[in-house]
């Protein structure tokens, strides 16, 4: 078995032709989503952009599958994949209605492992009772110099042309609500080098940080944490997102780093393979190396570098075999 407090990844991913994350419509027009960010040169930058919300969404569809799947405990909301979580069990709410916080957070970790490794905040009674998430995503982030977007014209093609047809082209241009006859409209698709990052705290899995206790035994724990690693690598296997009936992306490459704490009091260390730009691609993976050496010299954290896709799966598989959540201290 391998302790695991944390797990961080870091890695830049090749995607070509995709259109997963967009700002909304203008008349015919879908914006894609840009963002501004400084490159490795100090200069700002304006690059296509994923957001951590949506790896996030992505990640979290992915764990209540296998959740499901391997029967661990969900919440009325969760089993429906609700967007509110626990707050749509109205039952559990209504048990807890004159609960203390300790005392219904620490049944919360009991009920749902959706919501112990996602994160909720819990409102009903004019509570404010938040669990952080387990797991976190950042924005995935173009490349400056490596990432490009375009938009492309489409048209909703309509086979008859005949006078019925006409007319009916006629009506749908005055009526705003149809979606009838032919129309134009540009799509937007962008290819280009991302990074990404991402951190699981796998010690707090089950962690009630109010009682400084765990709500769950050891071995729910490690259903869970292997679940979670698992859902991560399904994250990166199967990136869903906007536009994938026609616009599937094409991951063409992947390569990395993951490191990984055996103490809870040591993170493992986690930073933007943003740094190099497209001048030095390796230099993040190099910084990380010797910051695994200098936070850890007797070897609480590892790292491990993956070239492709299929690297960084028999990587990640290893961790869902051997996985044993690190049992943190009370702070």
């Amino acid at each position: 078995m391998t302790a695991l407090a944390s797990l961080s990844i870091a890695a830049r991913a090749t995607l070509d032709m995709h259109s997963l994350n967009n700002e909304g419509g203008e008349g015919n027009q879908i914006q894609t989503r840009m963002v501004d960010i400084v490159g490795p040169d100090g200069r700002m930058y304006n690059v296509n952009a994923i957001s951590g919300d949506m790896f996030k969404h992505i990640q979290s569809e992915h764990f209540f599958a296998l959740a499901r799947d391997g029967k661990l405990p969900l919440c009325a909301g969760c089993q429906r994949f609700d967007a509110n979580r626990i707050n749509a069990d109205a039952a559990w709410l209504g048990k807890h209605a004159n609960t203390s916080d300790r005392d219904m957070m620490e049944d919360l970790l009991r009920t749902c492992a959706v919501d112990d490794a996602s994160g909720i905040l819990i409102t009903a009674g004019k509570r404010s009772l938040p669990r952080k998430s387990v797991v976190e995503f950042g924005w995935v982030v173009g490349i400056p110099t490596q990432v490009a977007s375009d938009a492309y014209f489409h048209v909703k093609y309509a086979s008859e042309r005949d006078q019925s047809t006409r007319e009916t082209d006629a009506k749908a241009r005055q009526d705003a609500g149809s979606n009838l006859g032919q129309a134009i409209f540009h799509r937007p698709a962008s290819s280009g080098v991302y990074a990404i990052v991402c951190h699981l705290e796998l010690g707090r899995i089950g962690y009630n940080e109010i009682s400084q206790t765990y709500a769950i035994d050891q071995q729910e724990r490690q259903r869970r944490a292997r679940a979670l690693i698992q859902s991560v690598l399904h994250t990166f296997v199967e990136i869903n997102g906007a536009m994938r009936t026609t616009q599937l992306p094409h991951l063409v490459g992947l390569e990395g780093a993951i490191t990984s704490s055996s103490h809870g009091a040591i993170p493992a260390p986690l930073i933007s393979p943003l740094i190099g730009g497209s001048q030095d691609p390796r230099a993040y993976r190099s910084q990380l190396g010797q910051i695994a050496q200098a936070l850890a010299p007797a070897g609480e954290v590892q790292m491990g570098e993956f070239g492709n896709l299929a690297e960084f799966a028999v990587a990640m598989r290893q961790f869902v075999d051997t996985a044993e959540p690190a049992q943190l201290t009370a702070r």
